[in-house]
Formats: C-alpha cells, sequence, structure tokens
C-alpha cells in the first residue's frame, strides 16, 4: 500500500498512523517504523513535499510524542493531520511539540516552510470552540510553532460523540457541515468534507461531493484511490461556470470604462441578469480555481 500510494493523483497523500493501525504499542510502533525507512529512502520518486502528510495519533494517546518526533525528522513532511482537535489547547499542545523539534531537536530549520497543520472537527466540543480553533496562532510562531492551514470533518467520530444517525440524505450533518465551512472561510482556512464511505458507489460519491462544492468546502477525503477521480472533477468549476465568471468579468470591465458600476448579463433562457460587485467576486474565485487546476479560460467578447 505504501508503493502504490506514489501511483496516485490525489493533491495531498494522507498516511495515517492514527485509526488505520491497530491499537496495541507494538502495532503503533513497527507503524510508524515502516513509514519512515519508505520516506526516507525513495527520496527519488517522492510526491512533492506540498502533497505528503501524516495523520498523527491524538495528543491525548501515548503514542503522539513519538509520532510528532518521527515525522518532524522527515523534511518531506510538510503537513499534519491532527485528530480530535476538541480546543485551541490541544493545538497548543502540538505546537509546542513542533517548536521543541526546532529549537531543542533541530530537527529542521526555521527557514524551511512551516509546517501546515490540519484540524479535524470530530466532536460536539470541537464544534462548540470551532471559533477559538479556527482563529489559533502559533505562540512560537508559524515558522517554529506550525500554521493552522484547514478545518477537515471527520463525520464517523462526530455522529459516534453526538448520536447523530448518519443518513444518505446528510440532512442531519446539514448544520454542522455549513457551520465548519464558514468558519474556515471566516479565518482563511481550507475547508474538507467529510469521507464518502459508500467508496463503491460512484453516484452517490459525485452526489454527494457536489453537495458539498455547493456549501463552499475546498475539498474531499477519500478512503480509496477510485475516489479521487470523481472528487478532483467534481471540487472544479464546470465549463459552463467558467464560461459564465469569463463573461461577468468581461461585461463589467466594458461597464466600468463606461463609468457604470453594473451591467447586464444574458441569460441562456432569454431574460438578462443584473451583476454588479458581489458577482465580480464570485466570477474571479471561478477563474482563479479554474487556472489552478490547469482548465482553460475562454476568451468572450
Amino acid at each position: 500500500m505504501l508503493e502504490k500510494s506514489l501511483t496516485t493523483p490525489s493533491d495531498v497523500i494522507i498516511y495515517d498512523l492514527e485509526d488505520s493501525v491497530p491499537p496495541s504499542p507494538a502495532d503503533k510502533t513497527s507503524a510508524r517504523a515502516r513509514l519512515a525507512h519508505f520516506l526516507s529512502t525513495r527520496a527519488g520518486s517522492l510526491p512533492s513535499p506540498e502533497r505528503i502528510a501524516v495523520r498523527l495519533n491524538s495528543n491525548a494517546t501515548p503514542f503522539f510524542a513519538e509520532d510528532i518526533l518521527q515525522a518532524m525528522r522527515l523534511p518531506c513532511i510538510r503537513t499534519l493531520v491532527l485528530p480530535k482537535i476538541h480546543s485551541a489547547q490541544d493545538l497548543h499542545h502540538v505546537s509546542e511539540e513542533i517548536f521543541l523539534a526546532y529549537r531543542g531537536h533541530k530537527y529542521r530549520s526555521p527557514d524551511d516552510p512551516p509546517v501546515q497543520l490540519v484540524a479535524s472537527i470530530e466532536s460536539a466540543k470541537a464544534m462548540y470552540n470551532i471559533g477559538e480553533i479556527a482563529s489559533w496562532q502559533s505562540t512560537w510562531g508559524a515558522a517554529m510553532g506550525g500554521k493552522l492551514a484547514a478545518l477537515l470533518f471527520a463525520a464517523e467520530d462526530y455522529c459516534a460523540d453526538t448520536g447523530i444517525i448518519r443518513t444518505t440524505s446528510r440532512q442531519e450533518l446539514l448544520y454542522t457541515r455549513s457551520h465548519i465551512v464558514v468558519t474556515a472561510k471566516a479565518f482563511g482556512l481550507g475547508a474538507i468534507d467529510m469521507v464518502c464511505v459508500n467508496y463503491k458507489d460512484p453516484e452517490y460519491l459525485r452526489d454527494e461531493c457536489q453537495d458539498g462544492r455547493r456549501l463552499g468546502f475546498t475539498g474531499k477525503q477519500a478512503i480509496h484511490p477510485i475516489q479521487v477521480d470523481t472528487i478532483q472533477s467534481t471540487f472544479v468549476p464546470t465549463s459552463k461556470e467558467i464560461l459564465r465568471a469569463a463573461k461577468i468579468l468581461k461585461q463589467m470591465e466594458q461597464a466600468h470604462l463606461s463609468n457604470r458600476g453594473a451591467a447586464g448579463l444574458e441569460l441562456e433562457g432569454g431574460g438578462m441578469e443584473m451583476i454588479d460587485a458581489p458577482m465580480i467576486k464570485q466570477a474571479e474565485n471561478v477563474v482563479r480555481i479554474a487556472r489552478a487546476a490547469g482548465l482553460p479560460i475562454p476568451d468572450v467578447a
């Protein structure tokens, strides 16, 4: 499975030391050692560091301290996925260990890119404290203590903690998912949607992806390689959305040249839609994401 991970086109590969590994100390130690050996002996074939992440065991477990030390020893690991973040204090604890790895162990240089942290939201307490989690900044600064980059929704753990019964409609998780997105956007963070556990139903996966994108999530977790293509193709603008955005930007450019703050955009089925400043921002976001994904931006008159 480690070797196969090198062939996946996913944006980020998460090597899991937590729930994918049995909870015995021997299994945790063995998994940690195998991963360290794999990443330290594949220098020529590894993806770029921006694509490599490790999910550590929770900072409340006896495995956390060695997990983070091992991760910090390997410069190719730039992102740490942190399970069971219930409060900003949990992030502070993680950040302190990162700081000690820099200052005490000198495993990395502060001139290296900051360690990116992804906080997993998986409990009622985390939702209650989500504002303080999202606004957290390291006492030692991003360069020495890590930088929070995204909030990730762990739906199964959250349902287990809250007693919510997960259904295929996802209605019972609408509030939680929306709250995570809005909070993440308020603090400039990525918002990563829940796993689709029904990985053998591609149509349901696509529907769940489209739902997540409409809610504002910037990406989605995958638990199987066959999910990656669907997720990546869904979390980018469609050709129709890109064309509309390009038209809006062109129309508003012409309107501004004519000293007008709004313009009309012809609709496909007839009629006109008024476009103004807020729609410019939406269109710019669409074009930005499309360019980042390498999608063509049409020239419009």
